[in-house]
C-alpha cells in the first residue's frame, strides 16, 4: 500500500516539457529531503556524469504554463 502511494506521489510530479518526462529542481530536493541548492550543486559539479540534456532551465513561457 505504501509503495503504491509513494509511486502515485512520485509520478504526479513528472511532467512532459519540450517532449521529456522530467522532474523540477524543488520536486527532487523533496524527494531526496534536501535543498533544492544541492541537487543543482551536485548536478554542476559534476556535469561529466549526467547527458546533455538532464538539465535545463525553462523559459518564462513554459514555467507559466
Amino acid at each position: 500500500m505504501e509503495q503504491n502511494l509513494i509511486k502515485s506521489e512520485i509520478e504526479s510530479r513528472i511532467f512532459t516539457i519540450r517532449g521529456m518526462q522530467v522532474m523540477l529542481d524543488s520536486d527532487l530536493a523533496k524527494l531526496y529531503d534536501t535543498e533544492t541548492k544541492y541537487i543543482n550543486r551536485a548536478v554542476q559539479r559534476n556535469l561529466i556524469r549526467f547527458p546533455a540534456d538532464f538539465a535545463f532551465k525553462l523559459s518564462e513561457l513554459e514555467f507559466e504554463a
